[in-house]
């Protein structure tokens, strides 16, 4: 009969069996090969000084050769228990999405030449003609030429992914502004200025990208998504801050092309960054029928006039306060705004973005009347500042909750676009304000000027309040 590895002499030895004890004991015996009783022992007098005490801990019992034994049970470290406990700020949360930093990045060097274009071009032209009027009258045509052509470019970005259209459309946007560099320093007709800035409309809607990004990664978070859209507004701030400022530095410092190499050269490069990090683009989604624009959702239309009305707060603000101060006051509203971005994100929204929307606008209606007081008053310089720096407080919050309510009303494989035509609402806006603005300062001074903000502010207001009137109406 075969022998079980339990039974086998080298188990129990068969010559001595009356020395086997008759049961095992059930109390755990130290290893070795004597069973005589040991001692407790001593408590150390003497510690490496490189080691800390451990703290006590329950021991872990096991069964090894046959004997209960005793194991310490490992506590976790401090660092392990940080490693595992999520951040509390919101934004390093956001920021720690796999892939999230990688497009982060592409897309800031990216959007940075958006406030640098304009400017470079301005100075450029008219450093080598002389003429602000002809300056001013190209970059008009080029935003008239981005309202008109970014909504296109949106819509194949939506069809046929990011990648494939951001690249090709950027390189057509730069090779547009290598062209108006020629035709500036070689004296070309002034009408190939037109031509070449025009052509630079293609350049694809970055901030619409990376929101549309952060959409699919968030689908399902309204509060992760919060956080992500008051972030993007932040960095629009940020990049309109700056960006007028190194554009003037290297033209001033270098030659007056050089604001628009670097542009051009930092848009390719962001947008090849970001197109890269293919694992965060959001799915093309395959249309199997035609699908209506956008423009035809129900809400839509009001949400763009309230963005055409809140450019216009931008447009007349920026013209006005140049003609009063100078355009460096301009840095404390977008500094303002950018500091109430970051801080409105940090928060819990409430759950009605709609009423969220009316209160940010009352707010910007509130505070646009501040710079008018102060310029009415006659105020110095520094008051104006502040003014301007409390007025700004209330554009991030409100751009914020706009930009939600277009996400939430717009189709996922449409979402590029709605944006983008949120994006050209706004442009719409600050070139009708700046109209505006620069009308009533030559026929009624900076004072009377300040009221166009304000104005415009108040007007976003009631098409707000009267649109969401009319869906509950419709609804019902």
């Amino acid at each position: 009969m075969p022998i079980s590895p339990a039974a086998r002499p080298e188990a129990a030895p068969a010559a001595r069996p009356e020395t086997a004890p008759a049961a095992r004991p059930a109390v755990p015996t130290p290893p070795g090969p004597r069973t005589r009783p040991v001692a407790a022992p001593r408590p150390a007098r003497h510690t490496r000084p490189d080691r800390a005490p451990a703290p006590p801990v329950t021991p872990l019992l096991a069964v090894s050769g046959g004997q209960l034994v005793a194991a310490p049970r490992s506590a976790p470290t401090s660092a392990a228990r940080r490693r595992g406990r999520p951040s509390s700020n919101p934004y390093l949360r956001l920021l720690a999405t796999p892939g999230a930093r990688a497009f982060t990045a592409g897309n800031l060097i990216a959007r940075l030449p958006m406030g640098m274009l304009s400017v470079s071009a301005v100075i450029m032209i008219a450093g080598s003609r002389g003429s602000y009027a002809l300056a001013g009258a190209v970059t008009a045509t080029g935003l008239a030429a981005t309202a008109v052509v970014a909504p296109f470019t949106a819509r194949l970005v939506d069809r046929f992914g990011q990648a494939r259209v951001a690249v090709p459309a950027t390189a057509l946007a730069v090779l547009g502004s290598l062209a108006l560099v020629l035709c500036v320093h070689h004296d070309a007709p002034a009408w190939t200025l037109f031509a070449a800035y025009a052509a630079t409309a293609t350049t694809p809607n970055t901030g619409g990208m990376s929101r549309a990004r952060w959409a699919h990664l968030h689908r399902g978070d309204p509060a992760a998504l919060h956080t992500a859209n008051s972030f993007e507004q932040a960095a629009d701030e940020l990049c309109f801050m700056l960006g007028p400022v190194l554009a003037a530095a290297l033209c001033g410092a270098l030659f007056p092309e050089a604001g628009t190499l670097v542009g051009a050269v930092l848009l390719m490069t962001g947008v090849l960054i970001f197109a890269a990090q293919r694992a965060t683009e959001p799915p093309v989604t395959p249309r199997t029928r035609t699908v209506a624009s956008p423009l035809r959702t129900p809400g839509m239309p009001a949400l763009l006039a309230v963005f055409l009305a809140t450019g216009a707060v931008f447009g007349a603000m920026e013209v006005v306060s140049i003609a009063h101060a100078g355009g460096a006051i301009l840095a404390l509203q977008a500094a303002g705004s950018c500091a109430a971005g970051l801080l409105y994100g940090s928060l819990r929204p409430a759950r009605n973005a709609r009423l969220r929307l009316l209160l940010c606008l009352a707010a910007m209606t509130a505070l646009m009347s501040l710079p008018l007081l102060a310029a009415a008053a006659s105020a110095a310089l520094p008051v104006l500042a502040l003014c301007l720096l409390l007025a700004g407080a209330a554009t991030a919050p409100t751009m914020v909750t706009g930009m939600t309510l277009v996400q939430r009303a717009t189709r996922p494989e449409q979402l590029n676009e709605g944006m983008t035509l949120a994006v050209t609402a706004l442009l719409g806006g600050v070139a009708a304000g700046a109209a505006a603005g620069g009308w009533l300062v030559e026929h009624g001074g900076t004072a009377s000027g300040y009221a166009a903000p304000m104005s415009a502010a108040a007007l976003a207001l009631v098409i707000a309040a009267a649109g969401g009137g009319y869906d509950r109406w419709r609804r019902a």
